[in-house]
């Protein structure tokens, strides 16, 4: 492909620029193995030698690269990435507008034509299930911690919604491969029943959408565009705790498809069991088919999930780092390939060979950030009460005493600012509050915190029994 000289002027411009903004070694390891190949109708397109490479560069230099090609180029300026090992120009990243790396739009240029409106009535030809075709059967590896998971999604692909196998609800720990098995389920079913209907789409993305829905008044379509599916997907469940509104609608899409002999997918952290803030009439309904658990893999299932990273990442990593990785890092398949990331960005930007001194250090790193997340709401909870010295369950009542206010109080903002979970999941684990109560909550200890220093050496007290 020619590339035109002007073309080659403007990367050499952007160049100038980043080589001012970042170390040498990051610059030289980074940014001049990038060819530019063109610029038209405001589209500069570059190549990069690896899928990592991208990511990479998205992930650590985002911002670098929009404020220069807005500089040298123009605010108007879609900058678009050609893989070199796929050999196929399969991500666009438009810089229009101030957009933070996690939202930023990635669009395949197979999905262009992607519906957003899921109320907006379609032809079954453009009909997209919001899959990911990089997860397939062929690369979610089995092992003793998955066997029986695998098993009945290859049976569901044979016949789905017509199995006992209806619902499927999975659980497990986040990153041991829930997600993987569903695009890989719903691809296969693509696969074999081309007709059908199948739509992946988080729990998250639901509640959005119905929220959307009611705003719009357009609830009667969004609940007719999801019982027109033939497939539901849907990740992570345990999003909906505490939304009863939204729990009451799922309840009657889940009702007329599986009386349709539709199939539905669930995924989930916890057993139906264990889920709180989630209506029992649903959670009976969870348990109409198969429950099962995805568990840790173990040695042998790490080793395969290693060694097939490496090898579609075109790495060269020594046998020994990765029998030690699969020895050491033992939680969850996004670990594995997490860590890989980075003994490779270590090896690269340090100029470092990769061997067990570079792999002991990483992994070093990552396990005590790791453990460092592990706070629950349980967890907080449990400091909390041992703190002000009161019993747990007593902040799930409805005493209106100071000191188990304060403590309920104090749990809430603690759980907002240390784990993941939504105000109305927080409210539900605790005293089964609504959202309004946590946010309340919230304001309360932030307030009392900028007035009283005594409470604010309190809750640092806190936040270090938390840490350590």
């Amino acid at each position: 492909m020619e590339v035109s000289s002007a073309t080659h002027r403007l990367w050499a411009n952007c160049l100038k620029v980043i080589q001012d903004n970042i170390p040498e070694a990051a610059f030289r390891t980074w940014f001049l193995p990038i060819v530019p190949l063109s610029y038209e109708n405001k589209i500069f397109t570059i190549q990069v030698p690896s899928q990592f490479f991208y990511e990479y560069l998205e992930d650590k230099f985002f911002e670098l690269l929009k404020n220069t090609l807005y500089r040298e180029i123009g605010v108007d300026t879609i900058l678009q990435y050609r893989i070199l090992m796929e050999n196929t120009t399969n991500t666009v990243v438009d810089y229009r507008g101030d957009i933070k790396p996690s939202t930023m739009d990635k669009v395949s240029s197979r999905t262009t034509n992607k519906i957003s409106n899921p109320f907006q009535k379609v032809v079954h030809d453009d009909f997209d299930s919001q899959l990911n075709p990089k997860y397939t059967f062929g690369n979610f590896f089995e092992g003793e911690s998955n066997k029986l998971a695998r098993t009945v999604g290859d049976t569901i692909c044979k016949n789905p919604g017509k199995t006992a196998f209806n619902p499927l609800f999975v659980h497990g720990a986040s990153g041991v491969g829930k997600t993987h098995l569903c695009h890989a389920i719903g691809m296969c079913i693509k696969e074999q029943h081309p007709e059908k209907r199948v739509l992946y789409v988080s729990a998250h993305l639901f509640k959005v959408q119905y929220a959307d829905a009611g705003r719009y008044n357009t609830t009667n379509d969004f609940i007719n565009f999801y019982q027109g599916i033939d497939v539901l997907i849907i990740d992570d469940i345990h999003e909906l705790a505490g939304i009863e509104k939204t729990q009451n609608t799922l309840f009657h899409i889940f009702n007329h498809l599986h009386q349709n002999n539709k199939q539905l997918i669930l995924t989930c952290d916890k057993s139906p069991s264990e889920l709180k803030g989630v209506e029992e009439r649903l959670l009976t309904r969870f348990r109409w088919g198969l429950t099962t658990k995805i568990d840790n893999p173990d040695k042998e299932l790490r080793l395969r999930i290693l060694r097939n990273k490496i090898l579609n990442d075109g790495l060269s990593i020594p046998n020994d780092v990765v029998e030690y990785i699969a020895e050491n890092v033992t939680d969850n398949a996004r670990d594995l390939e997490g860590i890989i990331v980075s003994i490779m960005a270590h090896s690269l930007v340090y100029n470092k060979e990769i061997d067990l001194p570079l792999a002991r250090r990483v992994i070093g790193q990552a396990i005590k950030k790791m453990e460092a997340k592990k706070i629950t709401v349980n967890v907080i909870e449990s400091i909390v009460c041992d703190f002000y010295n009161i019993k747990n369950d007593l902040i799930h009542t409805a005493s209106r005493k100071r000191q188990i206010v304060q403590a309920r109080q104090v749990t809430m903002y603690l759980s907002k600012s240390y784990t993941d979970m939504s105000l109305a999941q927080i409210g539900s684990m605790i005293g089964k509050k609504n959202h309004a109560t946590v946010l309340h909550a919230c304001k309360t200890v932030k307030e009392q915190m900028e007035v009283d220093k005594i409470f604010r050496e309190e809750i640092e007290e806190i936040e270090k029994k938390l840490k350590n």
